[in-house]
């Protein structure tokens, strides 16, 4: 799945840095010779299209995918391919920041009918009589 167009799609590449190092799991001498995992730091603090309270919002939700000097780190190895895992990295990290930065929207709190209350009245009475009727015939005594 393709992210949408926003603002994470402008030119990121200043606050960016790609590293990339060996994959784990199976795939044979490939692996073992090859760098083909990837991960993509971005430095969203001194990024100038992020604004104070995408900041907050990235380092409350995201808190877990900061590295020790505060920038997101998103990693990648699914592909046999650098290529293919540094362009799924990127569009994790689109993904990953437009879920985040996006407002939520305001809870609009209800209230159910009159009718619904009554219903609700109604099917109560209803439940209590039946467990009335079936104590009735029952001998509570000693």
């Amino acid at each position: 799945m393709k992210p949408a167009m926003s603002k994470w799609t402008s030119s990121l590449r200043p606050w960016l840095e790609t590293r990339y190092a060996r994959s784990s799991g199976p795939g044979g001498q490939h692996v073992n010779k090859v760098e083909t995992r990837v991960t993509i730091l971005f430095d969203f603090n001194a990024c100038e299209f992020v604004t104070a309270w995408e900041k907050r919002r990235i380092r409350s939700r995201l808190h877990s995918r900061l590295s020790h000097d505060g920038r997101l780190r998103v990693s990648c190895q699914m592909h046999r391919s650098q290529r293919r895992n540094r362009v799924m990295a990127m569009e994790r990290l689109i993904e990953l920041l437009q879920q985040v930065t996006t407002k939520p929207k305001k809870r609009i709190a209800t209230k159910p009918s009159a009718r619904a209350k009554q219903r609700r009245l109604d099917d109560k009475k209803k439940r209590s009589a039946i467990k009335h009727e079936r104590s009735r015939g029952i001998d509570h005594g000693g």
